[in-house]
């Protein structure tokens, strides 16, 4: 009980906060729009340019760690892909974007803040080295799987379609920023320093990311309101919170993870699933109303299953 009210509450209290005042209407829709383009566009990719820059290369990318992890999360995109096929009969564009709101854990948002609450801040560097890879891998395969499962009977050559999936990913703002973070990295082990001044002010936005962005993700979820497919929507929120992190438990006890890359892998593989993945599925019009309501209520539904998956780890 004492992890409820001292580790999972007070991150989610904030997002309360934020949904709060919007729904209130003492924050506006536009200020919760521009709140979060700052925090996503500008202060998240901070936060991930200045911690991939400051990570272990050598000690944290391995495959004990990463492999339990994208283990799982694979694992929900084929149960939501294939519960949302053969169970609900959905199109199959529907089938993509509704396996991509399984497979897209917050791992930034909800997965730092509460593992830093729960362990302290040097247990996040397990967080990090799966966040490295998070958002570039996994918008990867499914802009690639969406195109491809759009392009069929299409006549678009498999260069093309890998082109645009490609392209897509390279945009985004928090790959733009591990990606610059990792390349300062290995800069400076070869000798290239910037300096101190330079890092002050990094950390100056880094810090105002996970506030922020928590704050706006409440105003975010306010406009998520639950409306049918109710059992599409159980079906995301058993995904993303019991398998995926069931299977990362399982596997990173097969492989004998040492005890923090455990608490980073399964913490982070329990989040629900980010605000991302309603706009995978916004931008390509399709199972909005499921990805919309899997997030709010997986939200909500965390802060109990999160509970659940600290009192099981060491």
């Amino acid at each position: 009980m004492t992890a409820l009210f001292t580790i999972i509450l007070p991150v989610f209290l904030i997002v309360g906060f934020g949904y709060l005042v919007a729904w209130r209407g003492w924050f506006s829709a536009s200020g919760v729009d521009g709140l979060m383009n700052f925090a996503q566009n500008f202060a998240v990719p901070t936060l991930l340019f200045v911690s991939m820059a400051r990570l272990d290369l050598g000690t944290e990318f391995r495959a004990q760690l990463l492999i339990p992890f994208y283990a799982g999360a694979f694992a929900a995109f084929a149960a939501g892909w294939g519960g949302a096929r053969f169970l609900f009969g959905r199109p199959p564009v529907d089938c993509v974007a509704i396996g991509f709101v399984c497979l897209f854990s917050n791992t930034l948002l909800l997965g730092v803040p509460i593992t830093e609450r729960a362990y302290g801040p040097d247990a996040l560097a397990g967080n990090w080295a799966i966040i490295a890879i998070h958002s570039p891998m996994l918008y990867t395969f499914g802009i690639t799987v969406m195109e491809f499962t759009r392009a069929r009977g299409s006549g678009l050559s498999v260069g093309r379609v890998a082109l645009r999936a490609l392209t897509g990913v390279l945009r985004t703002s928090l790959v733009i920023g591990i990606i610059a973070g990792l390349s300062v990295n290995l800069l400076s082990q070869a000798g290239l320093a910037l300096p101190q001044g330079f890092w002050d002010a990094a950390d100056m936005i880094a810090r105002a990311a996970l506030p922020a962005a928590l704050f706006g993700l409440g105003g975010v979820l306010y406009r998520y309101r639950p409306e049918g497919d109710m059992a599409t929507i159980a079906l995301c929120c058993a995904a993303s919170l019991i398998l995926h992190p069931a299977i990362t438990f399982g596997t990173a006890w097969a492989m004998d993870l040492d005890r923090d890359g455990m608490r980073s892998a399964v913490l982070t593989a329990s989040m629900a699933p980010g605000v991302n993945a309603y706009l995978f599925a916004n931008v390509y019009g399709v199972a909005k109303r499921v990805a919309a309501s899997s997030v709010l209520i997986a939200t909500a539904l965390s802060t109990l299953t999160i509970w659940m998956w600290l009192a099981l780890l060491p």
